[in-house]
């Protein structure tokens, strides 16, 4: 146990996330400090997995760390140190439904969670499950540190300060995984390296990056030259860099989804979004996989295995808990309202950014006035974003039709009403106020 460290209390919601729980459990192991882990999931079957998959994690690690489960999370918010949202409305079959549905109008996904009509259709079923999530937090554990990972992380934080006074904190690793991918690229240890990024969540700019001290940005171009293979590897993040002169993260995979038509309808540099560039159906398949195998091990037909899947996402979830317990004063990357960090974005507006956290809380660094070029695109998509968050607060369909329109991925007012309601019905059983 670290020094001076009392027992904390973490409660997860969402806790059959597959690529989630077991990475938690671990970092919890790894961190050496007793803890209380609840566990909470509406679905019995996915909150057994993840109940009896973390006691054989700290049964073999011998952990101080107890476990509870209930499919009622006001049963075990109460006196949490810490709350995580993981949640995933209607899971990966929901998932497979906003790109399916898609397809049918040409609108291809290489991932669909976040942006485009997929993601404002993910945006529609979460946000009213997230807004009680964060009521019943406020009500029962207020001063509790509230951490959401789901996806459209922006809408859902916009959603939840709009309509809650939660003070939710969005977490992604995404750009963190830039930095360190920047810093291989110029053959250099990524703790050596500092960066600074701002933008929304799966769509940042890194517009400060030194190594020792000195900036980088001339050593990239020079490897860049030196490693074409590896700028072919992300095309489309490599070319925005030399327009606009500062690297978007979290790479194409991601980053595609922010700009429409850029190589025509569902292209990508001669290959189709979601079918030969990043194909949607393996993701869906890998999750299914990785949840039977979590099953296995769970329930005995396999040896418990110290595998993280979905490396990521959760590894700097214990890092922040205690920077903010032992105030170390430590740097992260976090999505939280804009109150300053930008003069020429939309005040609240959740930002993505470089921030001090520490006893006293979240503090985004101050970029002032970004340039010009860097704003544009990020005007149109908080304005998408803002559109999405209040059709999902209101289950308002002329809402929803705006948002397709604003989003850029629709031509006509014939389609975007057409595919409106073709993914409300298909989440109809998800929907309940666009149905009432």
């Amino acid at each position: 146990m670290q020094p001076g460290m009392d027992r904390k209390v973490l409660t997860l919601i969402g806790a059959g996330s597959a690529m989630f729980t077991r990475g938690v459990v671990r970092h919890l192991i790894a961190d050496g400090g007793e803890w209380e882990l609840r566990l909470v999931d509406i679905n019995p079957q996915s909150l057994d997995v993840g109940y009896r998959l973390a006691q054989r994690l700290v049964e073999a690690h011998d952990a101080p760390i107890t476990v509870r489960a209930s499919e009622d999370r006001r049963e075990l918010l109460a006196g949490s140190d810490a709350v995580v949202t993981t949640i995933g409305v209607g899971g990966r079959r929901a998932w497979e439904q906003d790109v399916f549905v898609c397809r049918k109008f040409g609108i291809y996904h290489p991932v669909g969670d976040t942006y485009m009509p997929g993601g404002i259709s993910r945006a529609l079923r979460m946000v009213p499950p997230m807004v009680d999530i964060a009521n019943d937090v406020v009500e029962l554990c207020p001063d509790a540190i509230f951490i959401n990972y789901s996806n459209p992380m922006s809408v859902i934080c916009r959603a939840i300060r709009k309509a809650t006074p939660a003070q939710v904190v969005g977490l992604c690793t995404g750009v963190q995984g830039v930095h360190e991918y920047l810093a291989r690229f110029i053959d250099v240890d990524p703790n050596d390296v500092w960066s600074a990024a701002i933008g929304v969540n799966h769509f940042t700019w890194i517009t400060e990056f030194r190594y020792k001290g000195e900036d980088a940005w001339p050593l990239v171009r020079k490897k860049m030259a030196e490693k074409p293979d590896k700028v072919a590897e992300h095309p489309l993040s490599w070319d925005l860099f030399q327009v606009f002169g500062a690297f978007p993260a979290v790479l194409d995979t991601h980053v595609v989804e922010f700009f429409p038509g850029w190589h025509g309808k569902g292209g990508y540099y001669g290959r189709t979004l979601g079918v030969d560039a990043w194909p949607f159906e393996p993701i869906i398949e890998r999750g299914d996989r990785i949840f039977q195998r979590m099953a296995d091990e769970a329930y005995g037909r396999a040896p418990v295995s110290d595998m993280d899947e979905g490396e990521g996402e959760h590894t700097q979830l214990v890092d922040i808990l205690r920077s903010v317990w032992n105030d170390s004063n430590q740097f992260f990357s976090t999505n939280l309202p804009n109150v300053g960090q930008v003069s020429n974005l939309p005040a609240q507006a959740i930002l993505e950014s470089t921030t001090l956290v520490n006893r006293s809380g979240f503090h985004p660094i101050a970029f002032g006035e970004l340039p010009v070029g860097l704003v544009a695109p990020l005007l149109r998509v908080i304005g998408v974003q803002e559109l999405t968050t209040e059709a999902a607060l209101r289950g308002d369909r002329r809402l929803v039709v705006q948002a397709l329109i604003a989003d850029g991925h629709v031509f006509t007012r014939e389609q975007a009403e057409k595919l409106t309601d073709a993914l409300l019905e298909a989440q109809r059983e998800w929907l309940p106020h666009f149905f009432s």
